[in-house]
């Protein structure tokens, strides 16, 4: 008897220009590993409402940043909760796939993240600080990033972005996870260049700290990306939580760690597409 293969349709953006990074040679590669076990084919984020009923799942991956797309992204998510359709990551996320109200959230909360607040009132709530950085609740990418004076945040926090202080850190690390299973860390030695990683090994507390967020997020599967920075202090703090399409930057990887992070994710989407 012939074996039916599984339909998956992989989301992504190839043309994104994103800075530092490229989209279209991880995808690529993504793609071509994943055809090992399903009949796969690609589509823009624009397309995926329309295409998804003639697949056994959806994979989103590199489709970039979801503001540009606002419209058609909550007809696909609209059209997959009515479907009951297999989404990968599945959109039950907490963290960035529902914009970035979180880090408020769990500053407030006490968790080791970047003090953030959305509101004036809740200003005093940060440290004093000589700058502030200020961002959209539903940016990405650093579009619409900027740098202010304390003299500045009365205005600006309107309630449409975030205000963090600024901290002057030594590096970012990022933690890569499937299912809730570490995969690697890369981190950007010099601060100036967030995009030029190079591996990274973690430590038992590392661990324990990114690991606390993936608990947090409660997503039984799926890929995430705990973002950090180095203090000061020498504590790590939580940049951001990716939960709805995480670069990768496999290319940053050597071989046997890339595709033994190619493997992990494979077994995480058999399970999942035939659950």
């Amino acid at each position: 008897m012939t074996r039916v293969r599984p339909r998956l349709l992989y989301v992504t953006d190839l043309a994104y220009e994103a800075r530092g990074r490229r989209y279209g040679d991880e995808d690529v590669l993504l793609a071509d590993r994943l055809r090992a076990d399903a009949d796969l084919a690609l589509c823009n984020p624009r397309d995926a409402a329309a295409l998804m009923d003639a697949f056994d799942a959806v994979i989103v991956r590199n489709s970039g940043p979801v503001f540009s797309y606002r419209a058609e992204y909550e007809v696909f998510r609209e059209r997959a909760r009515e479907t009951g359709a297999r989404v990968y990551n599945p959109l039950t996320g907490r963290a960035d796939m529902a914009g970035k109200g979180y880090l408020p959230e769990l500053s407030a909360a006490g968790f080791p993240v970047v003090p953030t607040v959305v509101r004036a009132a809740d200003l005093g709530l940060l440290p004093a600080a000589d700058r502030y950085v200020v961002k959209p609740v539903l940016g990405a990418d650093s579009i619409g990033l900027r740098v202010i004076g304390p003299g500045e945040l009365p205005a600006a926090a309107d309630g449409t972005v975030l205000v963090q202080p600024y901290i002057d850190f030594a590096y970012e690390v990022s933690f890569y996870f499937v299912d809730h299973d570490f995969q690697y860390a890369l981190y950007a030695p010099d601060p100036g260049r967030r995009w030029r990683l190079e591996p990274y090994e973690p430590t038992p507390d590392d661990l324990d700290f990114a690991r606390r967020f993936i608990r947090w997020n409660t997503l039984d599967h799926g890929i995430q990306r705990v973002d950090a920075c180095r203090a000061p202090d020498g504590s790590l703090l939580l940049v951001e939580l990716e939960d709805l399409n995480p670069y990768l930057s496999l290319d940053a990887l050597p071989a046997e760690r890339r595709e033994a992070f190619v493997a992990a994710l494979r077994a995480s989407l058999r399970g999942f597409v035939t659950a």
